[in-house]
């Protein structure tokens, strides 16, 4: 019998799709280019040392629950092609992460999850990392850059996508590009993370749809116990709908479901029209 249970478990973990969990890995993906050589050269940064590489940004990273950092090149002569692979503690920090630095400056690409860039720039998450990309080569080197990243994508996770709740977001009225995933501070309250959020344009009205993931129904009743002792409001806490009467941030309705918060945020602290209804369609779906 257990010789059986060993073969079905080995059986299993050959199924799983790999992942990237060493610098070694992440570098024999690297795919051959034509005209570039890969560099021998490794560099790998954690928590502890980000700083000295990225400086300013290390902080935002970290809040992203970021685990490691690889660093590798590609040369021709004097041109370069660096690759910085950030591994975070899940898919979800990884997205979050990409999601924070998105740019209207570049284009949307398909690679990974999502991806941006432009002639010498490539941007995109896959799996639990997100890889950012660039060139100081003279001419336009988009197509290298993709072929790379699509490479490292197919490894990391070749069905690369928006957490699975971002999908159940009601699509009419999805501002494109929008979704995001905060791990801590939504709205200014710490208490408040890993929220998963899009922005709307409906009904002559701009906001956002956000859901909290509390882990459990216990957990979502501590957050908002704390955020009704930050309100000063005595409401009983029970699943349903509640109205948050933040001093800061406006009125918020929320729909509270098992694990899940759910809410509409009007930055201007105006009532939307069509919260309650949305809030019902997506608690419907989770």
């Amino acid at each position: 019998m257990k010789q059986s249970n060993y073969l079905l478990l080995f059986f299993l973990l050959s199924l799983c799709p790999l992942k990237a969990q060493t610098p070694d890995e992440l570098k024999s993906w690297l795919p051959a280019v034509d005209g570039w050589e890969i560099s021998g050269e490794v560099e790998v940064f954690n928590p502890d040392n980000l700083f000295d590489r990225i400086n300013g940004a290390a902080p935002l990273f970290i809040e992203n629950n970021f685990r490691e950092m690889t660093s590798m090149e590609y040369k021709k002569g004097s041109e370069y092609i660096t690759i910085q692979a950030y591994r975070h503690a899940t898919p979800e920090d990884a997205f979050g992460m990409y999601a924070a630095e998105r740019s209207s400056d570049l284009a949307y690409l398909p690679v990974g999850g999502e991806a941006q860039g432009d002639k010498t720039n490539l941007y995109f998450f896959a799996g639990n990392m997100y890889l950012k990309m660039w060139s100081n080569a003279s001419g336009d080197v988009s197509e290298e850059l993709q072929a790379i990243g699509k490479a490292l994508a197919g490894r990391l996770d070749a069905d690369a996508g928006y957490p699975s709740v971002i999908r159940l977001f009601p699509a009419e009225g999805q501002v494109p590009y929008s979704a995001a995933y905060i791990t801590s501070n939504f709205i200014g309250h710490e208490f408040l993370r890993a929220v998963y959020t899009v922005k709307y344009e409906k009904e002559g009205q701009t906001f956002q749809l956000f859901v909290l993931d509390g882990g459990s129904s216990a957990g979502v009743k501590n957050i908002l116990t704390r955020y009704m002792a930050f309100t000063k409001q005595a409401d009983e806490l029970k699943e349903g709908v509640l109205l948050v009467k933040d001093r800061y941030n406006g009125d918020i309705p929320v729909l509270w479901k098992g694990r899940y918060l759910i809410g509409v945020y009007n930055e201007n602290g105006d009532t939307v029209a069509c919260g309650d209804d949305l809030l019902k369609e997506l608690a419907g779906k989770l």
